[in-house]
């Protein structure tokens, strides 16, 4: 057998041939499928702003008085979105690690990207426990209400993101990865990026306009 005869049949045996990209230049199946499920999450988030700045405009004064101060820009979520939007850089590193080949940077940069994401969820969980003990809870009014849902989702959206990092850090260390079949990976950056995008939207409108 060729050696050309032999790489064809490894590539086609691989089990990660199906993420090659598409020799003739097209988006592979991944990364579409990524980039409409993102383009449905754009609308379930623009609707969520939606009914948060109706909520706003329906009630005064906003924040109410006993709220006027709860939500800190800099409390405990600022060291936390400077963590997520940090995470995404790495998340970036690890992208174009692996484009060159590089498992080592790619394993360590997504590794790092994972544990951003981790201690990003749990300063949410503790932010969460003060706020509930200065009274803000989902059944204080629509204020409450509109600022767990909006952050309830997007934390739901970085555990998911968690977990995607998660399978292809073991899938990366397994050696599954390479310049040319890393599709999963930047599907994955996609996603991740985007609950970046969408947490700065969220800081920038609960803790900054309020």
């Amino acid at each position: 057998m060729t050696s050309d005869a032999h790489a064809l049949t490894t590539t086609e045996h691989s089990p990660v041939a199906g993420l090659a990209h598409d020799a003739r230049g097209g988006i592979s199946n991944p990364i579409l499928g990524m980039l409409l499920f993102i383009t449905s999450e754009v609308m379930f988030f623009a609707g969520l702003f939606a009914a948060y700045f109706a909520s706003r405009a329906a009630v005064a004064p906003w924040p109410p008085g006993e709220f006027e101060h709860t939500l800190e820009a800099f409390g405990p979520v600022f060291p936390a979105t400077i963590m997520l939007v940090a995470s995404s850089f790495t998340c970036q590193i690890g992208v174009n690690a692996i484009r060159r080949d590089d498992r080592t940077g790619f394993v360590r940069a997504i590794g790092i990207t994972l544990v951003l994401g981790i201690v990003f969820l749990l300063i949410q969980a503790f932010d969460y426990g003060l706020l509930y003990s200065e009274g803000l809870t989902l059944a204080a009014g629509p204020y409450g209400t509109t600022y767990y849902t909006l952050t309830g989702f997007h934390g739901a959206h970085v555990f998911g993101g968690v977990i995607m990092l998660s399978v292809i850090l073991y899938r990366g260390m397994a050696g599954q990865f390479s310049s040319r079949h890393h599709d999963a990976v930047e599907a994955t950056s996609i996603y991740w990026h985007f609950v970046d995008v969408v947490w700065i939207g969220l800081y920038t409108t609960l803790y900054w306009l309020r």
